[in-house]
């Protein structure tokens, strides 16, 4: 009985889970404002999976649950090197963000900003460096991250490894 409970509290708690952003969003109808919140949240495990959420919902719980959901439904797993870095340089745009992405020194730590540091934490690189253009949007910036770190590929250290 206990083993089991230990079980589901580990799965609860497999992902660490950070709230970018939470906006009460409107819309006119003939009678009068609805509003509605929408929630978007990146979850990681720290240890190279990551992904981002965006949903809304009547309240901001409930938007924050529904975009939980959606996140886990959308992981992907992320290259990283043995040091805790990626592989090699990537550029990535999602509208008119764009963002760039350069391995670092161990000792270095994520030097990057806002949501960029945010998902690059919860996928478990430790040294990297980045860089925002153009936007500051922060969901177009965790898209356009993801859409970075989906483009790395494993080193060739990584590869002979897995051989």
């Amino acid at each position: 009985m206990a083993r089991q409970q230990h079980r589901q509290e580990k799965q609860k708690g497999e992902f660490e889970q950070k709230t970018l952003e939470v906006s009460r969003v409107t819309r006119v109808v003939e009678g009068g404002k609805r509003f509605s919140f929408r929630a978007a949240l990146v979850i990681g495990d720290l240890r190279g999976r990551v992904a981002l959420g965006v949903a809304k919902g009547a309240d901001v719980s409930l938007a924050i649950e529904k975009a939980a959901f959606r996140a886990k439904k959308d992981l992907f797993s992320v290259p990283l090197t043995k040091e805790g870095s990626i592989s090699h340089e990537v550029r990535a745009k999602y509208g008119s963000a764009k963002v760039l992405l350069k391995p670092a020194a161990e000792g270095r730590g994520i030097v990057a900003g806002g949501a960029m540091r945010t998902v690059c934490a919860l996928s478990g690189i430790r040294h990297v460096t980045g860089k925002i253009l153009n936007s500051t949007n922060k969901i177009n910036i965790a898209r356009a991250t993801i859409a970075a770190l989906r483009q790395l590929r494993p080193s060739k250290e990584q590869t002979t490894k897995n051989k």
